[in-house]
């Protein structure tokens, strides 16, 4: 009778662990090219995927984990369906996130104005306080930006790595990167040598500390107690109009007042005009969907900006843009154009000042969400 062939001696280790199993398979996908992107491919057998990429401010964080797999199981799923997957990285290095990152950092302040210095290395220990941050030119605040960004990217690579997403590491990308500069650059200068591209006043979210515009998802909606202030409009026959408002201060920019088109109360009203109590401005009554009959009294100010729904009652009515705040957050110092006489006189008693603080908790008239007191016709405080 024939002996079976005895089965090679293996190790069994005393207790299983999955040490060593990352950076072993991870060197192995890396040089087997097992998930490098064939360009030769014909286009309808190629799956893409558009990264988001992830805003390189500090440190990763379990949503970006869940967020990344998800992706990845996506990218596994059509490579087994026969595809051939266009899986990149990128790192959103270019924005307000990374300039605040690098200025807390190194404890450096850029400021234009100054020249470039080829020696500069910043504090080893930054200072304190933000007005005690060194200032420097243009070129050596990007300098330092590429440094930390570098040093963060390859830290977010490193766990991306760990955690096995089956991405083409060979096709990385960076927002900052010269090739997405001059990428959008060259785009720019195509718009604007077909006459796309163009020059307007705009509201725009305004940072008033970095003097820069940011975008919605840069902003972080809070909830803060608030107060009904009842402010009342004088009509041409005498009779008045009560407006419950939790922004008084920005009675200076008001344009219109707004109601519900079917809000019975104001119907009448609708077409004629109004003039703001303090400042004697004449004012239309109009009439859009947005307003809210149950808010208030029903009837509300159009000031320019308060907030989103002020953009769009001013952009849909064809309203003007009235702005009295300027982009250091505070009042103009001069009085607006179109104050005059009572009006500019009552500006004057705080011109130049910076808005109220939000109303005291103790308040007993009903919360609302705060927004921002920004009215520049450019741009707009948060």
């Amino acid at each position: 009778m024939r002996q079976p062939t005895p089965l090679p001696e293996r190790h069994v280790p005393d207790k299983p662990t999955l040490d060593g199993l990352e950076p072993k398979w991870s060197a192995a996908w890396t040089n087997d090219a097992t998930y490098r992107f064939d360009r030769t491919r014909p286009r309808d057998e190629v799956f893409s995927i558009d990264t988001p990429p992830p805003t390189v401010s500090g440190s990763l964080h379990v949503g970006h984990v869940f967020s990344y797999t998800h992706t990845d199981t996506i990218a596994r799923f059509w490579r087994m369906r026969g595809r051939e997957v266009f899986y990149p990285m990128g790192w959103d290095d270019n924005g307000v996130p990374t300039e605040r990152r690098v200025e807390n950092f190194f404890g450096v302040l850029c400021d234009p104005s100054l020249p470039y210095d080829a020696d500069y290395e910043p504090p080893v220990i930054p200072a304190p306080k933000r007005q005690d941050f060194d200032r420097i030119s243009r070129r050596n605040f990007i300098e330092i930006c590429e440094r930390l960004t570098t040093d963060d990217e390859r830290v977010f690579e490193s766990l991306w790595r760990h955690l096995g997403l089956s991405v083409d590491w060979e096709m990385t990308y960076t927002t900052i990167g010269e090739t997405a500069r001059r990428v959008s650059q060259r785009g720019f200068l195509r718009n604007l040598a077909r006459g796309e591209a163009y020059s307007a006043d705009a509201p725009c979210l305004w940072d008033v500390t970095f003097q820069m515009a940011v975008s919605q998802a840069e902003l972080e909606d809070r909830e803060r107690q608030g107060a009904y202030h009842d402010v009342t409009f004088h009509r041409p026959d005498g009779a008045t109009i009560m407006v419950s408002t939790t922004r008084p201060e920005l009675l200076v920019s008001c344009v219109a007042l707004v109601a519900h088109p079917d809000d019975e109360r104001y119907q009448p009203l609708f077409g004629t005009t109004v003039t703001t109590p303090v400042f004697g401005v004449e004012v239309p009554v109009v009439a859009h969907h947005l307003a809210e009959p149950d808010k208030g009294t029903g009837a509300a100010m159009i000031c320019t900006f308060g907030d989103l729904t002020d953009v769009t009652w001013w952009r849909e009515l064809g309203l003007p843009a009235r702005a009295a705040i300027g982009r250091d957050g505070r009042f103009l110092a001069d009085a607006p154009e179109w104050l005059s006489g009572a009006g500019a006189d009552a500006y004057a008693s705080f011109a130049g000042k910076g808005r109220p603080a939000p109303a005291p908790s103790w308040s007993s008239s009903s919360p609302r969400r705060a927004t921002s007191s920004a009215t520049h016709a450019r741009s707009s405080t948060r």
